[in-house]
């Protein structure tokens, strides 16, 4: 059977413009972060994001009315934080240190392939042929790139491997918290939704950031990192995540990480000096057909099933 792209409906339409907005946002992020950790550290850089970001946010819940609806709420989008927020972005935080941001940012891609396979245990959304195949593809892609690209990337570090292995728990935990998210954050105001969860993500890093803070001062660099990891990928880009989430759904919204590697391969090549290597493209290229195949982004014919 031919594959054609799904086609768009008008309300599809309606959230393409940002979905491509939050993706060259989010893949900035890896860029920010790892300016910021080097000399923050992962837990303090880590932290400083999602507490700079609720601060930003809380005065827009209070003025939009939606601080009631965050208060109904706030057990459930505080604990969506932790697993969304909190634990991944430490464990990216630490992966950048040790891998290049392109890499990371193409294992980050695999969030759309843990999220159907949550999908499927937890809420038994039922997965065709078609898009097991596609899950099948993309984690081929993820094991040929963790075979091979580090060492041809340039990493010399002894950690790489850990690194890689954070990268995709940290992935695991946005594919749980995408899910979560449809099950138990239905009807709560998007802003509410990302106001809560990054307020939770700061209780929870803040005796971390507090024991790891760095003991010599971060220069003017590394401060202007994270206040816009803060502002830019993480205040704005999580009420834009959340929006996804309720208007086209958490299997489409957790796909915007097979677009943001190609701005943070570009934004690392640009400004870091980072390799890029055939091998981490032509994995890439895996990852993302395998993503497309598995979330339903690419489907057969009306013919087929």
């Amino acid at each position: 059977m031919p594959l054609t792209p799904a086609p768009a409906s008008p309300a599809q339409r309606s959230w393409v413009p940002e979905f491509l907005l939050l993706s060259s946002i989010w893949g900035a992020s890896f860029l920010f972060m790892r300016m910021g950790a080097v000399e923050f550290g992962p837990f303090p850089t880590a932290g400083l994001r999602v507490a700079l970001a609720a601060v930003l946010l809380i005065p827009f819940v209070v003025l939009t009315g939606e601080w009631p609806a965050l208060r109904r709420h706030w057990k459930t989008v505080m604990l969506a934080g932790v697993i969304n927020s909190a634990i991944p972005f430490a464990l990216f935080a630490w992966a950048v240190m040790h891998i290049t941001t392109g890499l990371t940012s193409i294992l980050n891609a695999t969030v759309p392939l843990f999220g159907a396979l949550v999908a499927w245990i937890w809420l038994g959304e039922r997965i065709q042929r078609l898009r097991w195949l596609g899950l099948l593809l993309g984690f081929v892609g993820v094991a040929l790139l963790a075979w091979k690209a580090p060492g041809g990337a340039g990493m010399k570090s002894g950690d790489a491997g850990w690194a890689i292995a954070a990268c995709l728990c940290a992935s695991i935990c946005y594919a749980v918290a995408a899910n979560f998210a449809k099950r138990y954050l239905v009807g709560v105001p998007p802003l509410a939704s990302a106001t809560g969860s990054l307020i939770g993500a700061s209780i929870c890093l803040a005796v971390p950031t507090i024991v790891n803070w760095p003991s010599q001062m971060p220069g003017p660099r590394a401060w202007g990192a994270v206040i816009a990891i803060a502002i830019l990928c993480t205040g704005l880009a999580y009420f834009l995540y959340f929006r996804l989430i309720a208007n086209a759904g958490p299997s489409r919204a957790v796909a915007v990480t097979f677009l943001a590697p190609a701005f943070a391969v570009l934004y690392g090549f640009l400004f870091l000096h980072e390799t890029v290597t055939l091998w981490m493209l032509g994995c890439a290229v895996i990852i993302v057909c395998g993503t497309m195949l598995s979330t339903g982004l690419i489907k057969l014919d009306s013919n087929g099933k």
